[in-house]
Formats: structure tokens, sequence, C-alpha cells
């Protein structure tokens, strides 16, 4: 699907992956690894019916235009490089080491109770245990200097972004393909240029790429190693991120010392896409190169502004088709070897 999808419709197809791992298209049923669950259709309703008005306030900050114009001119940021492709001032150029090693992924219920199904490792654990090795993600989400630097040098045409746009919001309306070839475009920039920091050139020359995290990639870069609810910690607190709001944020807007790996937003503001097609656990990394030729819903991470609390929890999965244009969803990108 490359289409716009209205913010009803989305929002059916996020509650639905989001909470039961319900298939939103029957065509769809014999080709992903579903489970469903019945839910009142009370309380369903009213969740679709919520988000989707909150959805439908929030346009979005890239949007498709029959222009070939690019309106919109990148300003200086502070905290950013505008020699660096807008990425931020700081020696690892915004990215964070997350270390080697292994990681609890998924939900117990008796820890955290706004666990849904569909973070269940199996039938016989509530949780399991992943490896990984080291990769750096990206300390903020993607932003719309960055990403229209992208489009600009690619002479990417058929898109305006607002006049009225700070380039250090997070991007959004952008599709699942459009997300990874950013990364590819980015990766490209990072190998031609002499001043990058050692540490990420060696990873580059050792087979990184820059690209959209893996869902295990992202759930460890946010609960770190102590299995914590939030990216801050296991108890809920309204402080350190952007939900149950009216409005997407810029960049870093909500200090949080205490969060996983020191990162921002990775709660709320914007959701953001993982390259893992949605599939049952047990995690498989292998799953993450599989059927993706099929019709798949891709994962989608941390919730967005519009979200409550328990859609901002580190664990939760929502899903979305590669082709959606959405206000409430964006990206960040790691450097991995995977």
């Amino acid at each position: 699907m490359t289409g716009y999808l209205p913010a009803r419709q989305l929002a059916t197809r996020i509650v639905y992956d989001q909470r039961a791992d319900i298939p939103v298209k029957t065509s769809q049923v014999s080709s992903r690894k579903v489970q469903s669950h019945t839910v009142g259709l009370t309380v369903m309703t009213l969740i679709i019916l919520v988000i989707a008005f909150w959805m439908s306030r929030q346009s979005s900050l890239l949007q498709m235009s029959t222009s070939n114009e690019l309106p919109y001119v990148i300003p200086a940021l502070d905290g950013f490089l505008s020699n660096a492709w807008f990425l931020p001032d700081d020696d690892m150029l915004g990215f964070v080491e997350i270390p080697a090693g292994s990681f609890i992924m998924g939900s117990n219920p008796v820890i955290d109770r706004s666990a849904y199904e569909n973070e269940r490792w199996s039938n016989l654990s509530r949780q399991g245990s992943v490896d990984l090795p080291v990769f750096y993600i990206s300390r903020f989400e993607t932003t719309v200097a960055q990403f229209f630097a992208f489009a600009e040098d690619t002479e990417l045409t058929g898109y305006s972004i607002g006049t009225n746009v700070s380039g250090n919001y997070p991007i959004t309306g952008v599709t699942w393909p459009e997300a990874l070839a950013y990364g590819r475009w980015l990766e490209r920039r990072l190998r031609e240029s002499p001043t990058i920091p050692p540490a990420i050139r060696q990873l580059l020359n050792n087979g990184g790429r820059v690209t959209l995290p893996s869902e295990a990639e992202w759930e460890k870069a946010a609960r770190g190693t102590d299995g914590r609810v939030f990216t801050w910690g296991s108890q809920p607190q309204t402080d350190f991120s952007n939900f149950n709001g009216d409005s997407i944020s810029p960049v870093g807007s909500l200090p949080c010392p205490g969060c996983a790996h020191g990162l921002s937003d990775m709660a709320g503001n914007v959701w953001e896409l993982t390259r893992s097609p949605l599939q049952d656990y047990p995690y498989d990394p292998a799953d993450d190169a599989a059927d993706l030729a099929e019709d798949a819903l891709y994962v989608m991470r941390g919730g967005s502004y519009a979200d409550a609390m328990n859609n901002v929890r580190t664990a939760v999965r929502g899903a979305v088709d590669p082709g959606v244009r959405t206000g409430t969803i964006g990206f960040r990108v790691v450097i991995s070897e995977l």
C-alpha cells in the first residue's frame, strides 16, 4: 500500500496491532503469524475514536504535493551541525553506543499490569533473553532538517514541508521505504566524510550500515539491561515524555537524565518505525529478513504524543503498513552490523 490512509482507518490498524495482534485484513491472516483474542466492542470503539480524533488534529510535517519545488529552507539550528547533514553537534554526531550483550525482551504482566498479549514471549515464558552485538543509535528522532537535507541532496521531488515547521521537530509523514532510503543516504555520506568519529568509521568498515533499528535493537536501547517497564524506570512518570497530549514537541524537549542510555523521546512524541515485520514472539532475527515480499505490517515502537501511558512502555508493539503516511509516525536510525 503506497497511498495515504485516513486517520480513522490508520488508528484502527494501529490499535488492533498494539492490543491484540488481530489481523486487519482477511487476506493477511494466512501470511502473518498472528494470534487474536476477544476485545470488548465498546472499549475498542472508544479507543479507536479517541486516537482517531487526536491523529486527525495533527497534520503531517511532510505532505504530498503536486509541485516539484522544495520551498522549505533549512534554518540554522542550535545544537545541530549545518555542515554535517544537521546531525547533533557532539563528538559522536548524536550516535550513542549500545554495548554488546543480552537483555530481557517482552513483558511480564506480574510486573507490568499494562502488558498486551503480543508482548508475551511464548506459551511457556513471559519474557525472553536476546543477545545483540554492539550497535549505535541516534540520541534523537530524525528531524525535519535532517530529512530535508536528504531530500534536497537526492533531488527528491513531489513533497513539501510547511514553511512554519521548525527543523528540530521529528519528521513525520514519511513511509517505511523512505525512512530506509534516508538511512542509506546518510551511510553513504558518512563513508565519504574524512572527519567522522573513529568509532563510527570502524563499525562501518566492519560491515555496519545505517538503517532502521530492528525491534530488538530498539527495545534494548529503550529499556537497557534491567528490564525496566518505561525508558526512565518501572514507575509511571509524566515529566520525561510527551504523551497524552495534543501536539508534537521538538526533539529532546523533555530532559530525561535517568532514561536508558541517555536517549531522548523513546517514549511518546512520535511512533518510531523499525525494520522488523510483525511476527509472533519469540523474537528471531531471521524473521526480519523473511517474507518481505508478503503484505507485511512493520513494527513501530514507543507510542506518540496522542497515546496514553500504557502505549509508551518499552515493550509495546504497534504495527503499520509500509506505505502509510501520518503525523504521528517518525523514526530514528541505528548503525548496525545485523
